[in-house]
């Protein structure tokens, strides 16, 4: 059932009015207005949690993931506060990049990624289906648990690196801004009319949070979330902030560490505002982009292309080599069984900018390309990502991207922690 948590008492009261004295055990609102109850599955998984006297475990509630009418959204509160936030809708900079690079490292930085790609596949089939159509093994999971799993074309191509979340009637699907419509009508396209499969594109319904840094489990405590703290990656509970959905999991899209909050967008305001009270710093997309490339983790149109395959840009843990039968496969079986990966997705810390697309080459011989490119934390650092052939180079070998910039072949976080399989267990 989903456990009900109030929000700490720093929220101002000036924007929720219907908060009361602080809790006798604990320094937190409640609500006096009851619940909200309306309707839709997407939150409806139960979760046993043992919680402290001040927490409630009413019945399991149905929601709508449909905001209730208010003056000014989320988006709207932040422009109004000076952030800036691109006409799509995605929030661009705080202007704190370097505070917040800093805090990646030394505190925690919460970052709105509600432009990312939520897909909700429902249907008593649904389980099969995405086993059958990614890399990941979906049939050894369980409701609370998650992982990250890759959609590719049939000769093993790369579309996209997916988190998912298995739910009680649901999986939730978190994919990158630019292949969520593709994915969508990819899965579509694959339902037979046998199969009882349900597609459903939630982006605009919901809200997504993430949570990076080491002082990320302190804010869950803060939030009295602290059940989650420890658990494995993927790892997800359902909760009630307020009268409100929110569900919580360990990991992000971009590191087994830390956390995400998918929400209602009538929720954000305030989860977003007591959660910067908690000590957090925002961060926004713009060097959100250069934290991924620091992290190494790849992104579609960038590292994840019809040009390179799911083994070549390293995604060891979203394969599973023991399953059966799958959308790429034969491919990923056949590249795996004769040692046929004959590129590899690396970090390289360069001398100068470099364009992605510029050639690497050894003794004047070509042996990859940059995908990706960002500035480091220092304004002399530079940092690229790109794909090596594996007989030319690996960690500390030096290399030259385009004509005259020195690059060194180093590790990058997102990847270090890829683990080829045993060839037999499944991952």
């Amino acid at each position: 059932m989903a456990t009900t948590v109030t929000l700490p008492s720093m929220i101002p009261r000036s924007w929720n009015s219907n908060l009361s004295s602080p809790h006798q055990n604990g320094p937190f609102w409640t609500k006096k207005t009851p619940s909200i109850s309306i309707t839709l599955s997407l939150f409806l998984a139960s979760t046993k949690i043992s919680r402290s006297s001040s927490t409630t475990l009413p019945a399991a509630l149905p929601f709508d993931l449909s905001p209730p009418p208010i003056d000014h959204d989320f988006l709207d509160a932040l422009t109004l506060s000076g952030t800036k936030v691109s006409d799509d809708g995605i929030v661009e900079t705080f202007d704190n990049d370097d505070e917040a690079l800093d805090a990646v490292d030394n505190g925690v930085v919460v970052v709105d990624l509600s432009h990312y790609g939520r897909i909700r596949v429902s249907g008593e089939d649904r389980i099969q289906f995405l086993h059958n159509q990614s890399t990941a093994d979906f049939e050894c999971l369980h409701e609370g648990q998650g992982c990250d799993t890759v959609f590719v074309t049939p000769t093993a191509r790369t579309v996209d690196l997916s988190h998912a979340w298995i739910m009680k009637n649901a999986v939730l699907l978190v994919v990158s801004p630019v292949t969520c419509q593709s994915i969508t009508e990819m899965l579509n396209k694959y339902i037979f009319p046998a199969d009882k499969v349900e597609i459903q594109d939630i982006t605009k319904q919901t809200s997504l949070f993430v949570l990076v840094g080491p002082r990320s489990n302190q804010v869950m405590e803060g939030l009295n979330l602290g059940d989650l703290v420890g658990q494995p990656y993927g790892t997800h509970q359902h909760f009630s902030v307020n009268g409100m959905p929110v569900t919580v999991g360990v990991g992000n899209v971009i590191s087994e560490e830390g956390f995400s909050l998918l929400l209602t967008p009538a929720a954000a305001e305030s989860v977003w505002k007591t959660i910067l009270s908690l000590g957090a710093i925002p961060m926004g997309s713009n060097v959100w982009e250069k934290l991924r490339v620091l992290q190494g983790r790849p992104a579609p149109q960038k590292e994840l292309t019809n040009e390179f395959n799911v083994l070549e840009a390293h995604l060891w843990n979203s394969i599973s080599l023991n399953k059966g039968c799958y959308k790429g496969q034969e491919t990923i079986s056949r590249l795996v069984t004769y040692d046929g990966v004959k590129q590899r997705l690396w970090g390289i810390r360069l001398s100068a900018p470099a364009e992605p697309g510029s050639p690497i080459t050894i003794n004047g011989k070509k042996v990859g390309k940059i995908t990706s490119y960002a500035s480091g934390r220092k304004e002399s650092e530079h940092f690229g990502l790109g794909y090596i052939k594996r007989q030319a180079a690996s960690e500390g070998d030096t290399v030259i991207v385009g004509d005259d910039i020195t690059g060194t072949v180093v590790e990058v976080p997102f990847l270090a922690q890829q683990c080829p399989p045993s060839r037999g267990s499944s991952s």
